[in-house]
């Protein structure tokens, strides 16, 4: 029975790129998934290894699914190694309340976040030296919890290289809100490509959905990027409070020294956490967040 990769899921068809068969350019197998699945409550995603069986009319079925090493829920896709999570520092602006939401999700996914800030030419087309001071001051906060930081304008090709480089040979995927240039960035990665882009709406702040479907891209030097449906919001159906805070990377050695075990960091005594919050060793905008999210979590209606 052959293997591949599931590249795209859409309206019900899978199409599984068969191994070895990429290099020689053939098209993915638009497959259905057995009904086991279903019955099982289980869906097959875009990132899959797949077992698959050829059908008469050149289509086929999925029969097997192998273990994940990741999953992600939204955007839904599996064994995505690395998150690159695009944000543009101006339409829209830099949201870090929205940059730490996706910076949970993908550490408590099990993935390696980088974070790729785009547009830079339209910051420095807007000449201002507050805001671009408050983009700096953002990367420099991130970079110093551990994260890596790239800064990019598709426009002009800046940064390009270093983001290519740093997602060859993997499998990558391009998340963010809508609007902030994914699709061009992925443009600029990926020679021919040309998906559609739409401009930033001034009244509504943000962009228009251009991608409305999860794919695998195969990148130039090796490798996919997947791209996803922008979104603006994401919610904590998959996090429990307690550990909430293992995803924030700086409370880490810290939380290990609080008095209690299981605190939460927000009014139990001898936190030290909350000390280094108060201190400014943790940013306050960071704690600020992780209070916010814990609240969060703590005021979603019970699943039974």
């Amino acid at each position: 029975m052959p293997k591949g990769l599931i590249v795209k899921a859409l309206s019900g068809f899978y199409y599984v790129l068969e191994d070895g068969q990429e290099a020689a350019g053939e098209q993915p197998v638009q497959c259905r998934a057995r009904g086991i699945f279903k019955k099982k409550g289980i869906t097959p995603l875009v990132g899959d290894r797949v077992s698959f069986e050829r059908t008469g009319n050149g289509e086929g079925t999925v029969d097997e699914i192998a273990p994940r090493t990741t999953e992600l829920i939204r955007p839904p896709i599996a064994n995505m190694e690395l998150a690159l999570l695009a944000f543009s520092v101006v339409e829209p602006d830099l949201n870090v309340q929205l940059l730490d939401k996706f910076l949970v999700h993908i550490e408590h996914a099990g993935l390696t976040p980088v974070i790729c800030l785009t547009k830079r030419d339209l910051l420095k087309e807007a000449d201002d030296d507050v805001l671009a001071a408050e983009v700096e001051q953002a990367a420099a906060l991130y970079r110093s919890i551990g994260y890596e930081v790239l800064i990019t304008s598709s426009k002009w090709r800046e940064g390009i290289e270093q983001v290519a480089a740093r997602i060859a040979g993997g499998l990558t995927v391009i998340a963010g809100q809508s609007g902030v240039g994914k699709s061009s960035l992925l443009n600029a990665l990926i020679p021919g490509l040309e998906l559609e882009t739409n401009a930033i709406s001034h009244k509504l702040g943000r962009g228009k959905h251009t991608t409305r479907h999860v794919e695998l891209l195969p990148l130039p030097a090796g490798g996919w990027v997947a791209d996803t449906p922008g979104f603006s919001q994401l919610d904590f159906a998959e996090i429990e409070a307690e550990s909430l805070g293992a995803c924030f990377r700086e409370f880490g050695e810290l939380a290990e020294r609080c008095k209690f075990r299981g605190c939460l960091h927000v009014h139990e005594p001898d936190c030290r956490v909350r000390e280094a919050a108060g201190t400014g060793d943790i940013a306050e905008s960071r704690y600020e967040h992780y209070v916010q999210f814990l609240q969060m979590i703590r005021e979603r209606p019970r699943r039974y």
